[in-house]
């Protein structure tokens, strides 16, 4: 993974909050964003590369 995810996979909102955190893909090494709402609510996230699907 070379890139920081800029928004949430799960909602598009930008990762400017504290508790924002930015990670690699487990199916293919792709950046994923979880803004701390999406986290905190056990929001599902699709990869966008992959289609792997995670909370």
């Amino acid at each position: 993974m070379t890139d920081r995810a800029e928004n949430c996979t799960s909602s598009g909102v930008p990762l400017e909050e504290t508790g924002s955190t930015s990670f690699p893909c487990p199916g293919c090494d792709s950046a994923i964003g979880r803004s701390p709402r999406c986290r905190n609510q056990g929001v599902l996230y699709t990869c966008p590369n992959c289609q792997y699907q995670g909370p």
